[in-house]
């Protein structure tokens, strides 16, 4: 009866780890698919705020997102 505890604790450790890892490395891959912010939202959003944006600016503001990742 011990070895079955034992066996049942380590089985489900083991499939905590591996859960983990596949999980972590599905949502980087759905991430860096779909990045939570793109050029074109940056556009609109300045667009919002009553000021038409240059293809510059909208890249000075993509570069800054990009560098504090």
């Amino acid at each position: 009866m011990g070895k079955l505890i034992l066996y049942l604790v380590i089985g489900i450790l083991i499939g905590c780890v591996i859960g983990f890892l596949l999980a972590r490395f599905l949502f980087k891959k759905t991430m860096e698919k779909n990045p939570p912010i793109n050029e074109k939202m940056i556009e609109t959003m300045m667009t919002s705020m009553g000021r038409k944006p240059s293809r510059k600016q909208v890249m000075q503001v993509m570069n800054q997102m990009n560098r504090y990742k």
